[in-house]
């Protein structure tokens, strides 16, 4: 077991120093989202097809990271243009996106991939038990000519939704971390103590070094709040905020944190991530408190005080009008699901 983990340990390292370059750190948003809830149990399954074929996905996974292993097929989404996947891509699709891969466009009738990743065919069989073909693999075909990985996060908090919004419904990125692809391809072929944890951590790794060479790619430079590594101005704000949410922060305090005048900051902050300043304030405060009601017992007053609000009340008033639930009710719908 000792040598396994030694080679493992090697393996991811090889993987990191292979990561693209030049990238500039840390993408603070992702490292919040991916240290913090991590991925728990993930959903993850090798997908071999043989041609024609075609799988309608509608699990409503909060987010699903998609490599493809070998052949292709063709991905069609939100009314968008059938587009062309390759051996060496990387899909990654956020909630609530439904979406289809086929072998090729235009094709009826297929499995469908539902909520809890339960698979039907076109008549509602069950198909999940009748196309499994070996651990964590399953297909109409074990030869077939196509075949991916699918990950799916099972949850995510309140701060990976925050940052999940930012994202388009899907995008596409082709060999960001090959070497890492092929490491989760093998371990999802395998099993033994703490399996699950390790595939757990690889797609996290893989995910983080997708969407980075996404950022560094976005020729669009679209304003997302992803956005912030672009503009040292916002970068040192946003790291300041996201340090100490609770901290009386001001626009006359968030500028002296940059050195630039108030009008500068807010012209920076819009251009760079679509928000003002004091908006993207308010939206990481009370993602930080969804957080802290999600993942700990903290008494409302104390979350309250954690993210800068000055009592419960300001709190709730807040977290009501953004998420349409109090901070209580959010709290017991979170748990009992």
């Amino acid at each position: 077991m000792a040598a396994i983990l030694v080679c493992i340990r090697r393996r991811i390292t090889a993987v990191r120093q292979a990561l693209p370059r030049p990238y500039t750190e840390p993408v603070d948003l992702l490292s919040d989202f991916l240290a913090q809830p991590r991925a728990r149990d993930a959903f993850l399954l090798r997908v071999i097809m043989g041609r024609p074929w075609k799988l309608s996905l509608e699990d409503e996974a909060p987010l699903s990271v998609v490599p493809v292993l070998k052949g292709g097929g063709w991905i069609s989404a939100e009314g968008a243009r059938p587009t062309r996947i390759e051996a060496g891509d990387v899909l990654v699709v956020r909630s609530p996106t439904a979406y289809v891969l086929s072998s090729r466009p235009g094709l009826s009738g297929g499995a469908t991939i539902g909520a809890g990743q339960v698979c039907s065919g076109p008549d509602g069989r069950d198909l999940s038990g009748e196309l499994t073909t070996g651990l964590r693999t399953w297909g109409n075909d074990p030869r077939g000519e196509d075949e991916m990985l699918v990950g799916s996060y099972r949850s995510s908090s309140e701060l990976g939704r925050l940052m999940l919004r930012s994202l388009p419904p899907w995008l596409l990125v082709h060999d960001p971390a090959p070497e890492l692809v092929r490491l989760l391809a093998e371990e999802a072929g395998r099993q033994g103590p703490g399996q699950d944890s390790l595939l757990d951590r690889l797609l996290d790794v893989l995910l983080v070094a997708t969407l980075r060479t996404w950022l560094n790619q976005d020729v669009e430079h679209r304003a997302t709040l992803l956005s912030a590594h672009r503009d040292d101005v916002v970068r040192a704000v946003t790291e300041a905020i996201q340090s100490d949410p609770g901290a009386e922060w001001s626009l006359d305090t968030l500028s002296e944190v940059a050195s630039v005048s108030r009008a500068s900051l807010t012209r920076r902050f819009n251009t760079v991530l679509g928000v003002s300043p004091m908006n993207y304030l308010t939206q990481w405060r009370l993602a930080a408190g969804a957080d802290l009601l999600d993942r700990t017992d903290a008494t409302l007053a104390s979350v309250s005080r954690q993210v800068g609000y000055a009592s419960p009340f300001s709190f709730s008033a807040a977290f009501k009008k953004r998420y349409g639930v109090s901070p209580r009710e959010f709290r017991g719908r979170e748990r009992s699901g």
